[in-house]
């Protein structure tokens, strides 16, 4: 797009892989099958995975996570609350796929360490949100594989100079966003004390008419995509939700990182959301620079109260953007039934940002 939201510089990727040591990766579930009980019917899923990096589960990782509206489901999200600690991977996938992901997560976790099991449980965090308007939701699309494929994909590009794919790919294939197609965005930001803040969001939440970019009101002033064919449905309605990773490579422990997930939703604030009855919007942060074995006293040396102003910031304007970009890298999908999410083109936002 040639501009980046506020003030503060982007990383290299502009990622949340200008974390380091974080990956992220993407097993995107598309078929076009006869409907069920014949075939599996067309799917338009998949799995998204952040992996904050190293074995999460003997070095667990502060962690915090809020709702601005709880219409959704996150696993792990109690005991994440009580401990302050992230001992996973973070799984993204669909509604009614939550507990597919969820069981393949447990096996993969259980192959890499003996303690699982004998001495030790794990609840993997898997968050979700709801692709049913183009994806077959009344089949379980998403297989062990594809949870495997996203984990090896996101181990796979820690270190990448590009940032990973976003749009309508893994967990966002199916998603709406603001009346156009949304699914996966990230963004990063460097703060001034030296740290890295990076977003990715799975966005799938609010309508057209509130869609606002950098402060410009771009949905009062662009047609409605759902009018311009109306032979097709193209708007799913109100419900929707969005799934907000923050990932930070400062010491900050679990109060701060619940501070910092908590901002995001003032970046989603910005775009357009109202955070309507219907809508999941649930955020988490985590905090690389402060691990510790299982079990160990954590640091003292925490970032916290003021010292977290710029990092404040930088979550808000990461996940605006991030936003923007979940939007901009979709292109036009159509699903089950014909249901069509229409992709936004960026000739459209850069005639409406030069208008201001």
């Amino acid at each position: 797009m040639g501009f980046s939201i506020g003030s503060l510089p982007i990383g290299p990727t502009n990622s949340i892989l200008d974390v380091g040591g974080v990956g992220v990766g993407h097993a995107t579930v598309w078929r076009d099958e006869s409907p069920p009980p014949e075939g599996r019917g067309v799917a338009r899923t998949g799995v998204t995975v952040v992996d904050p990096g190293g074995d999460c589960f003997d070095r667990p990782i502060p962690f915090g996570a809020t709702t601005l509206n709880g219409a959704g489901e996150m696993t792990g999200y109690l005991t994440s609350r009580e401990w302050g600690l992230l001992e996973s991977p973070i799984f993204l996938t669909s509604t009614m796929q939550l507990g597919r992901v969820y069981d393949a997560a447990c096996r993969l976790m259980i192959e890499e360490n003996a303690q699982i099991g004998p001495d030790e449980v794990v609840i993997p965090v898997v968050a979700e949100c709801d692709d049913s308007f183009v994806n077959t939701a009344r089949v379980m699309q998403v297989e062990d594989n594809d949870v495997a494929d996203a984990l090896r994909n996101a181990r796979n590009s820690v270190g990448s100079e590009g940032p990973p794919d976003e749009g309508s790919v893994g967990s966002g294939t199916g998603m709406a966003c603001l009346g156009f197609n949304g699914g996966i965005g990230t963004s990063s930001r460097l703060v001034p004390e030296g740290f890295t803040v990076g977003v990715l969001v799975m966005t799938n939440f609010g309508d057209f008419e509130r869609l606002t970019i950098d402060g410009v009101p771009v949905g009062r002033r662009i047609p409605d995509p759902s009018l311009e064919d109306q032979t097709v449905r193209t708007d799913p309605g109100p419900k929707g939700s969005c799934i907000v990773v923050v990932g930070t490579d400062a010491p900050v422990d679990h109060t701060g990182c619940e501070r910092l997930a908590r901002r995001a939703g003032l970046g989603l604030a910005r775009t357009g959301s109202t955070a309507h009855h219907g809508s999941g919007e649930i955020f988490m942060a985590f905090a690389t620079g402060a691990r510790a074995p299982r079990g160990a006293t954590r640091q003292p040396e925490m970032l916290a109260g003021s010292e977290l102003n710029s990092q404040f910031e930088a979550v808000i304007d990461a996940t605006e953007e991030a936003v923007l970009n979940s939007m901009l890298m979709s292109p036009t999908v159509v699903g089950r039934d014909g249901n069509t999410l229409v992709g936004l083109a960026a000739d459209v936002v850069l005639e409406q940002l030069g208008q201001r």
